[in-house]
């Protein structure tokens, strides 16, 4: 027998039951629409969190306050308790070979209102002006506060993108007023949208001086970090080692209990990086077993359909089909079935990649489709050839007693 008439065969016996074979499709289809999608997930999750970090810039290095090492006892330190990031500290750094600027910092979530309408929850920030570079902030109306601004603590403030639409729709809010936890400040300045990562958005911000911050909203406690630009990305390294050693030596503290963390764009890239390729992974591990509930499902039908057919094996056995010829029709009926659940499953996981998923845009892996694909594949044939096997070698005589 050819492999066309085989195939036509085969396809006389799915079509017998139509309803079963589009369930058993349906597994496939799912498991396959499923792998596709989660992996684009994953990937898209990753894309948004590398963006939003190379958003920082590259020679960007964020020095963060910490409780230091919890119960320390080290004998090394002067001082028992940790220390806040200061001013003072930030102007010490300053001093470091390699460092182009430094902007100490101040944050809060605070709400916005200008009257006719209000935005809670926008993340405010108390710095000086060479934070907006270190951040690779740019602006699309108006201008960055000064110095001058800062040192006579001005009750001025730059907006996100979101936050002044939210405020303001499409009129400039240049030179508008808007009360910031009800201190009324004038605008003089809005960013460039810079996008979101995952579900929060780096445009519900505000902007502000130092020293109008911390004596109106804040007080003059830590500060929350401190932002320092390197003079170039080959430099981050050597700063970054700078600033661990200015540190230690004005906070007297060891490696084993600083009260402050060094962080650069890189190394958190670095660490976003493995961290999405890890989830990404896992979120295909998760799809991929729905994979494999789709290929015990063939197994069964295929069960189900060697057991109704019985009598028609030993036929077709009494009037001269090979074992080879009954196990390649089973077979063949099982991977056409595995092949058109993954074929939709494709095109049910591409529209799918066309949606926004907990507020991630997935990002297709083309890979993903054949790799897909293949599986299913070798699904039809790994789970269908129990079935197959056990027809192939069943006796003519026992197959046509079969009640």
């Amino acid at each position: 027998m050819s492999p066309a008439q085989v195939f036509q065969f085969a396809l006389a016996g799915l079509t017998a039951n139509k309803l079963r074979s589009a369930l058993t499709t349906l597994g496939i289809l799912i498991g396959v629409g499923s792998v596709i999608l989660l992996v684009a997930v994953g990937n898209g999750s990753s894309q948004s969190v590398q963006n939003a970090i190379s958003s920082l810039g590259t020679s960007s290095i964020t020095v963060l306050h910490t409780q230091g090492a919890a119960g320390s006892t080290s004998t090394t330190t002067a001082f028992a308790e940790p220390q806040n990031l200061t001013v003072q500290d930030a102007q010490a750094l300053a001093s470091a070979q390699g460092v182009a600027s430094v902007s100490p910092a101040v944050s809060a979530s605070e709400t916005l209102d200008n009257g006719a309408s209000s935005d809670s929850g926008v993340s405010l920030t108390g710095t000086y002006p060479s934070y907006f570079p270190a951040e690779d902030d740019t602006l699309s109306a108006g201008a960055y506060f000064t110095t001058q601004e800062v040192n006579t603590a001005q009750d001025v403030v730059v907006l996100g993108s979101e936050a002044a639409s939210d405020l303001f729709g499409t009129a400039n809010p240049v030179g508008k007023s808007v009360l910031v936890a009800g201190i009324p400040f004038t605008v003089v300045g809005v960013l460039a949208e810079k996008g979101a990562s995952g579900l929060s958005s780096a445009d519900n911000t505000a902007v502000a001086p130092l020293t109008t911050v911390q004596d109106e909203l804040t007080g003059f406690g830590t500060l929350n970090d401190i932002v320092v630009l390197a003079k170039s990305a080959t430099l981050v390294n050597t700063v970054e080692g700078e600033i661990t050693s200015i540190l230690d030596l004005r906070h007297h503290e060891t490696a084993a209990d600083a009260d402050f963390d060094v962080l650069s764009a890189s190394s958190l890239l670095s660490t976003a990086t493995s961290t999405a390729h890890t989830f990404t992974v896992l979120l295909g591990a998760v799809a991929a077993i729905s994979l494999l509930v789709g290929g015990i499902g063939i197994t069964n039908i295929m069960l189900v359909t060697v057991t109704e057919r019985t009598r028609e094996i030993g036929i077709r056995k009494a009037i001269g089909a090979t074992p080879g010829v009954i196990l390649a029709q089973f077979l063949t009926e099982a991977t056409v079935l595995s092949m058109a659940g993954g074929a939709l499953g494709v095109l049910a996981g591409l529209i799918g990649t066309r949606f926004q998923i907990v507020g991630v845009k997935p990002v297709l892996v083309p890979l993903s489709i054949p790799l897909a694909l293949g599986v299913s594949m070798l699904i039809g044939l790994t789970f269908g050839g129990f079935p197959a096997n056990r027809a192939a070698n069943m006796r003519p005589a026992d197959a046509l007693r079969y009640e």
